[in-house]
């Protein structure tokens, strides 16, 4: 028998993250598939399957689908929600927090250590596993971080940390 995991293990994701995984599956299964299914349905009953070009793209995009429902409903089953506003310690950076840091050259950046599946550079968000995330965690303010990029060994100082409120 393959031993179970507690429920407080698996990867973090924020209560918006999980949304997003909710909805995008609710939209698949509720409105895209039974679309799908409709149009590979129609092109079916329009006899030669083997060159009708709507069936074969159905039946294509229906296991894209699956696919994706099929992931979507392992992850979710997998995830950890875990609320930032109700972190412990919040003088520490932890997963949800919301952090400046400064390099050596006093440039300032401010990024939120979120889940792996919201995460968005572009917006700020890192993934809680990311380099970066993983060297920041547990740090204080004033804390000097090292971190292995591609690009080389980077320090930051972590000058500011704030949780959302409850």
């Amino acid at each position: 028998m393959k031993p179970t995991r507690p429920l407080h293990e698996g990867p973090p994701i924020t209560p918006a993250g999980f949304a997003t995984l909710r909805a995008r599956y609710d939209h698949l299964l509720g409105t895209e598939r039974p679309q799908i299914v409709e149009i590979v349905s129609w092109a079916a009953g329009n006899g030669d399957r083997s060159e009708n070009g709507d069936y074969l793209y159905g039946r294509k995009r229906m296991r894209e689908i699956d696919r994706e429902l099929a992931f979507l409903a392992r992850r979710m089953k997998a995830v950890r929600v875990v609320d930032p506003a109700r972190q412990g310690d919040k003088a520490r950076c932890w997963f949800g927090a919301t952090v400046t840091i400064a390099d050596e050259d006093d440039n300032h950046r401010t990024l939120t250590l979120v889940g792996d599946d919201e995460q968005d550079a572009g917006a700020g968000r890192i993934g809680w596993s990311a380099p970066l995330a993983r060297a920041l965690r547990g740090a204080g303010l004033g804390d000097l971080r090292k971190v292995v990029l591609p690009g080389g060994e980077k320090e930051w100082e972590v000058i500011g940390i704030e949780y959302p409120d409850l």
